[in-house]
């Protein structure tokens, strides 16, 4: 989806959008690829494996 398909499902600008694209971007957990102008996103499925990984590994090791 571009930033301005995924900004029509929340209550948000499409600039806030791109904003918080771009730190997931950086952080793996979604993907880009330019079309013409637009880019497209898509979800970066291992990305968001391994943080769940993690997670759950963290929440593990703390005390009940």
């Amino acid at each position: 989806m571009t930033a301005g398909q995924i900004a029509e499902r929340f209550s948000c600008r499409w600039p806030t959008v791109t904003r918080h694209l771009g730190v997931l971007e950086d952080a793996g957990l979604v993907r880009v690829r330019k079309r013409g102008r637009a880019r497209i996103y898509r979800l970066h499925s291992a990305g968001v494996k391994s943080l769940l990984q993690e997670w759950l590994e963290i929440l593990k090791a703390r005390p009940p």
